[in-house]
C-alpha cells in the first residue's frame, strides 16, 4: 500500500508536473496559431497584390487592343508602327504589341518584330474573339516564355516574369496560375505544387522542410498564387516574438514551481508538525455546553479541538483536520481528542455518567478497526462508560453503507450513542437514514438562522423535526443565538440546543464552572 504521504506527494508532483507542461504546451500552441494567422495575413497581403498586379495587366492589355483596333492607320505604316512602338515603351510588362491579317502575322513593335511571334496552336479561345497564348515554348523568344493576347487585327506580347515584383517576395518562391494555367514562376526553376494539389491558405510541407501557401483572387479572372518558403525563413522572422513569449512563459513555469515548492513545504511541515503535536499531546479541547431546552440544564458538551502552535500561532480545525485526512492521521488525531476528553472530564463523566461528551469522528475512523479496539481500550482505563461518549459523525461519513451500518451496530452495542451532525447540509433524506441505527440529528446552524430571521426556508426545520420523530431520535438544534430560537424549537419539541445565546466553546476548568453553576 503506498503511505497517504506518499500519495500526496506523487499527487503535487504531478499537478506540478502538468502545471509546467500545460502552460508550456498552450503557449508553444499560441505562438504557432500567432505565427501562422501573421504569415498568413502576409503572405495574403503579398497574394493580394500580385494577384491585383496581374488582372490589371491583362485588363490593360484588352483594353489597349480594342483601342488598337479602332485605329484609322494604313497597317504596318510608319506612323502605325510607331503608334505600336508608344504604346509597347508606355507599359513595362509588354514586350510586343504586333499586327494580324488573317492567320499571319504581318508587322509589329517591340522587342518582337515580324513573324517572328507566331505560335500555331492557341490556349484559349473565348467567345468574346480573345485567343490567348500562356507561356510556354511555342511562344518563347530568346529564352523568355512570353504571353500572348489577340484581339482582332492586334496581338499583346507580355513577360510573365514582370506581374511578379521580385522585391516582395523575400525568401518566397511564388508561382502564378491564371485560369488553371501555369503563368510565371519566380525563381524560374522554382518547383512548386500546382492549385489542385494545394489546400487553400497556410500548410506546411514536412517532407520538404517547406511551408506552401495558396490564395486565389477571382474578381475578373480566376488567379492563383502559390507561396513557398523554408521553416528555416518562416522561424527566423518569428524569432524575436518566440524569444520574448518564451521569456514569459519561463517565467510562468518559475511562477508555478514557486508555489508548488510553497505549498509542499507547508503541507509537509504542516504535516509533519501536525503529527508530532498528536504524538506529544499538544492538542487541545474547548467545549460547547449541549442544553436541555426545557429547564437550561446542562446535558453535556461538543467536545471541539483546538490546535496552538508555538508562537501563539493557531490553525483552525477547517485547516488541519482536513490535513489529517489527507495525510492518514485521521483516526489519530480522533484518539488524541478523545485522550484530551479523558483528561479533562474523566473525573466529571465517571461522577455524572447522565452527562456525554460527544465526539466527532471521520468516515476514516469507522473504516479502521483500530479505531474501535482504541476506543474500548481508552475508555476501559479511564474508567468512563461508553454511555458518556456520544459518536457525532457527518452525513458524507455514511456514504459507504455496507461497512459503516456494521461499525456503527457494534459501537451502538457497546452503549454509546450515534448523532448525526450538521443535518441538513449533506445526502440527507429519510429513506437514507432508515438504513442506519441512529440516537440524535443535530440540526445544522444554518436552520436556526432561518428562524431568527422567520425566512421562508424555516419552515424546512419542521419538516426535519417530523423526519426525525418518525425514526425515533432526539433533537439536537445548533447555532441557537436567540431566545426566539429557544421558544420557537421548544414549541416545537426540540428537547436540546447548542449555540452561543447559551455560551461559546468553553476551556475544560471553564466548562467545569459553567455546568456547576447549572
Amino acid at each position: 500500500m503506498i503511505a497517504r504521504r506518499d500519495k500526496i506527494l506523487l499527487s503535487v508532483s504531478a499537478a506540478a508536473l502538468l502545471g509546467i507542461l500545460l502552460p508550456l504546451a498552450a503557449l508553444a500552441w499560441f505562438l504557432w496559431q500567432e505565427s501562422v494567422v501573421a504569415e498568413e495575413k502576409r503572405l495574403a497581403e503579398l497574394a493580394q497584390r500580385l494577384g491585383e498586379q496581374t488582372e490589371t495587366a491583362l485588363v490593360d492589355a484588352r483594353e489597349l487592343l480594342d483601342t488598337l483596333n479602332q485605329l484609322e492607320l494604313d497597317a504596318c505604316s510608319p506612323e502605325h508602327l510607331e503608334h505600336l512602338q508608344d504604346a509597347a515603351m508606355a507599359r513595362p510588362h509588354v514586350r510586343a504589341i504586333g499586327y494580324w491579317r488573317a492567320a499571319e502575322r504581318q508587322c509589329g513593335a517591340g522587342f518582337v518584330q515580324g513573324e517572328a511571334l507566331t505560335p500555331p496552336r492557341a490556349s484559349r479561345i473565348y467567345d468574346s474573339g480573345v485567343i490567348a497564348w500562356w507561356p510556354g515554348p511555342d511562344t518563347a523568344v530568346g529564352g523568355v516564355e512570353l504571353f500572348l493576347m489577340r484581339f482582332g487585327q492586334h496581338d499583346v506580347s507580355i513577360d510573365p516574369r514582370l506581374l511578379i515584383t521580385p522585391g516582395l517576395l523575400q525568401e518566397q518562391q511564388v508561382g502564378l496560375w491564371v485560369e488553371g494555367l501555369p503563368m510565371s514562376h519566380h525563381p524560374a526553376d522554382a518547383e512548386l505544387p500546382s492549385p489542385d494539389a494545394t489546400p487553400t491558405g497556410l500548410s506546411v510541407d514536412r517532407a520538404r522542410g517547406r511551408i506552401v501557401s495558396r490564395f486565389s483572387l477571382d474578381t475578373i479572372f480566376p488567379i492563383d498564387i502559390i507561396a513557398a518558403q523554408p521553416l528555416a525563413a518562416f522561424w527566423d522572422r518569428y524569432l524575436p516574438t518566440l524569444i520574448v513569449a518564451g521569456l514569459f512563459g519561463l517565467m510562468l513555469v518559475a511562477l508555478w514551481l514557486l508555489l508548488v515548492v510553497h505549498y509542499l513545504r507547508r503541507h509537509l511541515s504542516l504535516a509533519s508538525e501536525l503529527r508530532e503535536a498528536i504524538a506529544r499531546g499538544h492538542l487541545s479541547v474547548e467545549y460547547q455546553p449541549i442544553v436541555d431546552l426545557a429547564d437550561g440544564r446542562c446535558r453535556g458538551a461538543e467536545a471541539l479541538a483546538r490546535w496552538h502552535r508555538e508562537g501563539d500561532e493557531t490553525i483552525r480545525p477547517d485547516v488541519f483536520v482536513p490535513l489529517a485526512e489527507d495525510t492518514g492521521q485521521a483516526t489519530d488525531l480522533t484518539l488524541a481528542i478523545l485522550r484530551a476528553i479523558l483528561r479533562d472530564l474523566g473525573d466529571r463523566l465517571r461522577a455524572h455518567p447522565e452527562q456525554t461528551v460527544n465526539l466527532n469522528i471521520t468516515g476514516h475512523d469507522l473504516a479502521s478497526d483500530r479505531f474501535g479496539d482504541a476506543l474500548r481500550t481508552a475508555l476501559r482505563e479511564a474508567g468512563v462508560a461508553p454511555t458518556s461518549i456520544t459518536l457525532e459523525l457527518t452525513e458524507r461519513s455514511l456514504l459507504n453503507e455496507d461497512a459503516v451500518r456494521g461499525r456503527l451496530r457494534e459501537l451502538r452495542r457497546r452503549g454509546h450513542r450515534i448523532a448525526i451532525d450538521d443535518f441538513g447540509t449533506g445526502y440527507s433524506s429519510l429513506s437514507y437514514l432508515e438504513h442506519f441505527e441512529l440516537d440524535t440529528l443535530k440540526i445544522d446552524k444554518s436552520f436556526a438562522d432561518a428562524i431568527a430571521h422567520e425566512a421562508v426556508t424555516s419552515s424546512v426545520i419542521g419538516h426535519i423535526i417530523d423526519m426525525a420523530r418518525s425514526l425515533e431520535l432526539q433533537i439536537v438544534a445548533e447555532g441557537i443565538e436567540s431566545p426566539h430560537q429557544v421558544e420557537w424549537l421548544r414549541a416545537q419539541g426540540v428537547e436540546s440546543g447548542q449555540g452561543y445565546h447559551f455560551s461559546r466553546p468553553l476551556s475544560a476548568a471553564a466548562f467545569l464552572d459553567w455546568c456547576h453553576q447549572r
